[in-house]
């Protein structure tokens, strides 16, 4: 299972790339955010995982590469709608995002998000490698969660490209009040059926899924509880990609003292080289991650 041992970058040259990587997706967002309504509408193209693309998740990622592959420090861009990855130059660090994380919620107007993860090395990475790590949710108000240096924060984007630090050393709440799960029920494995109806058996929880797993993922950070996307019967893999979702949304929930794993580990540890590898996903309080480990085990 998790611990809160995650990795920090220590030189003043990480430091000012992490900032510039930070500022470019905070800065970006709001361009994403007013370019969706005319890109509700499936491209030509399939991503790398045979998913079809949303106009949305090119434009999104045409926008993240061009202006984060500008950086001085970053060396390495990686996206989930790309099959490989792009050398922007000769920095040490390396970015890799989920452009428009629940693109496929364009059409009923549902959350969406972005990914982000910087890795201290090249892709794929490994997830201690992350150095920084977090997402923006376009909600009813654009927020941005940032995990570095051992301590999350929340931002608030506003449209005219400005962000505004609202909340410091976010801690998960010690009750968790809320719980999701992904995939199809009939789909499930019986090991996680009978957790999950276990956890249903607690009324101080309430149930909380959006089919949108950065969604998801807000919630539990707020709120406290557990998300999964557990592994499926179709999918013993899962459905989630290590390098773009699984890591940096592990490494966020973990610095803010929860816990992740794919089911017998941290999601940190999860070691698969392919860039577009797979993972089942649980995140949440420290508890109820340890009791769906040993549900599974």
């Amino acid at each position: 299972m998790a611990t809160k041992d995650v990795n920090t970058a220590d030189s003043p040259r990480d430091t000012k790339t992490i900032d510039r990587v930070v500022d470019v997706i905070a800065t970006t967002a709001p361009e994403i955010r007013t370019g969706l309504p005319g890109r509700r509408v499936k491209s030509e193209a399939q991503n790398p995982s045979g998913e079809t693309q949303m106009a949305a998740d090119v434009f999104a990622d045409d926008l993240l590469c061009e202006r984060i592959g500008a950086l001085e420090g970053v060396g390495e861009y990686g996206s989930e709608e790309r099959p490989e990855t792009i050398d922007v130059g000769n920095g040490p660090l390396s970015v890799a995002l989920d452009p428009l994380d629940g693109s496929s919620n364009l059409k009923p107007n549902n959350t969406m998000g972005t990914i982000f993860a910087v890795y201290d090395g090249p892709l794929p990475a490994h997830g201690r490698d992350i150095v920084a790590a977090g997402y923006v949710l376009y909600g009813p108000v654009m927020t941005m969660i940032v995990a570095r240096d051992g301590v999350v924060d929340e931002y608030v984007i506003y449209d005219d490209a400005t962000y505004e630090l609202v909340r410091e050393d976010i801690s998960l709440p010690e009750n968790g009040s809320v719980y999701g799960f992904g995939g199809r029920v009939p789909d499930w494995t019986e090991d996680f059926e009978a957790f999950a109806r276990d956890v249903e058996q607690d009324d101080s929880r309430k149930l909380r899924y959006g089919g949108s797993m950065i969604g998801d993922v807000n919630q539990i950070l707020t709120y406290g509880g557990i998300f999964s996307y557990p592994a499926l019967q179709s999918a013993p893999e899962g459905k989630l990609r290590v390098q773009f979702e699984g890591y940096p949304i592990g490494y966020v929930l973990e610095t803010a003292g929860g816990a992740s794993s794919d089911g017998t580990k941290s999601l940190l540890d999860v070691d698969k080289p392919d860039l577009h590898a797979r993972t089942p996903l649980h995140i949440g309080n420290a508890d109820l991650v340890e009791k769906l480990e040993s549900a599974l085990d």
